[in-house]
């Protein structure tokens, strides 16, 4: 759901990509106007004036692999830090940086060169105090640099999801990123942020989830909500990193990435995302969503954390027994998303032990699909408390 974020079929998006298909579709090996059209209005969202070099590619994982090679053709290094749960695609590459796909069924474990760190999770993490997490969460980056760099290496990066879903919606603390960043540039390292998941103005106050901790990455990357379900993504760096890039005499193409049809699709989603002011709507559905799930949180035990941003939001779910230890209640939150999706309502889990209920709905969401949410929740909950 969370990858048509303009909504099913939208008649502008829909138009576009017809009207393209009829007109002209070539690979990326000839330039065309749509294509640097797009490109000059994805930079005007962009914070500050260092993000000005844009590649097109088809998807996130795309996206995430060329930001890797990036950061390690500009750095000449090979080490990557990345977080426990985080999930960035499903190549050889980036399985292996992604614990949520390591550490999982058939896993076999980080690759030689990934080092994984705690995520920043501060209701069931090491550190849960808020006033001082994001600092101690950053200092155990810090650590695993200091390691590589005893090893007579260096970092090439450090990726994170600006919010991280797989994980379990983890918002991180404040300070968290900002810490982190220093900590890597200080080490020569690139900063990459995955925006893929949760950019577009899903987390509401801003364009780009980054953006909340006061941070601007050397690489970011972006995909499904790009092209409200058509395959294009994108990763945009510094002119300083692109150049690294060039002076390698790597070629770099891509077939289809930024395609005409795509562009088009990809530049009238941006348009309805502006016109329709749905980044606005989802701070204000997303608010209201939240303050209903934490009243939920009252009266259900089992409601152990409500957390998120915008219309990314999680219901971490605990044994009522055991709620001051905050055991993870599996079994109940997989049976409260097959009994909403019995009630014509679409939901999943995610997190490392399958307990968070997940809602990324598309950004047109409205308060009274909300209120169907939690009432249909509410509904559930009183169920199996009857059981």
């Amino acid at each position: 759901m969370f990858a048509v974020v303009v909504g099913h079929c939208h008649d502008d998006v829909v138009m576009a990509g017809h009207r393209q298909m009829a007109t002209q579709s070539t690979n990326l090996r000839y330039l065309h106007d749509a294509m640097m059209d797009y490109a000059e209005q994805l930079i005007s969202v962009f914070p500050g004036d260092k993000l000005k070099r844009v590649f097109f590619v088809n998807s996130g994982t795309e996206a995430n692999e060329l930001a890797l090679w990036l950061a390690r053709v500009h750095t000449k290094q090979q080490d990557v830090v990345s977080l426990r749960g985080a999930y960035h695609g499903h190549s050889k590459l980036l399985i292996d940086i992604s614990s949520y796909k390591h550490d999982g069924p058939g896993g076999q474990g980080p690759g030689e060169f990934c080092h994984i760190v705690d995520c920043p999770d501060v209701y069931r993490g090491r550190y849960r105090d808020p006033n001082s997490a994001g600092e101690l969460y950053a200092d155990l980056v810090k650590q695993a640099i200091k390691k590589v760099e005893e090893e007579g290496r260096g970092v090439s990066a450090f990726i994170a999801e600006s919010i991280m879903s797989c994980a379990g919606q983890i918002v991180p603390p404040v300070g968290y990123l900002k810490n982190v960043y220093k900590h890597v540039r200080d080490a020569g390292g690139v900063c990459i942020a995955d925006e893929v998941q949760v950019g577009f103005g899903r987390v509401g106050k801003h364009f780009w989830a980054f953006e909340r901790q006061g941070v601007i990455p050397d690489v970011v990357t972006m995909g499904k909500p790009m092209g409200n379900g058509h395959p294009v993504s994108c990763v945009i760096t510094t002119e300083e990193i692109a150049k690294s890039f060039a002076d390698s005499k790597i070629r770099y193409f891509n077939t289809f990435g930024g395609n005409p049809v795509s562009c088009v699709i990809a530049k009238v989603v941006m348009d309805v995302i502006v016109r329709e002011q749905l980044q606005e709507n989802a701070h204000d559905v997303g608010t209201y969503i939240l303050d209903r799930f934490k009243q939920l949180q009252k009266d259900y035990a089992e409601v152990g954390d409500v957390r998120g941003m915008g219309l990314m939001v999680g219901i971490e779910l605990v044994h009522v027994q055991d709620r001051e230890k905050r055991i993870p209640a599996s079994d109940e939150a997989k049976a409260a998303v097959e009994w909403m999706r019995e009630h014509h309502v679409v939901l999943s889990v995610d997190g490392p032990d399958e307990n968070v209920i997940k809602m990324k709905p598309p950004m047109c969401f409205t308060r009274r699909n909300a209120d169907t949410v939690v009432d249909l929740l509410a509904s559930f909950f009183s169920e199996w408390r009857s059981k």
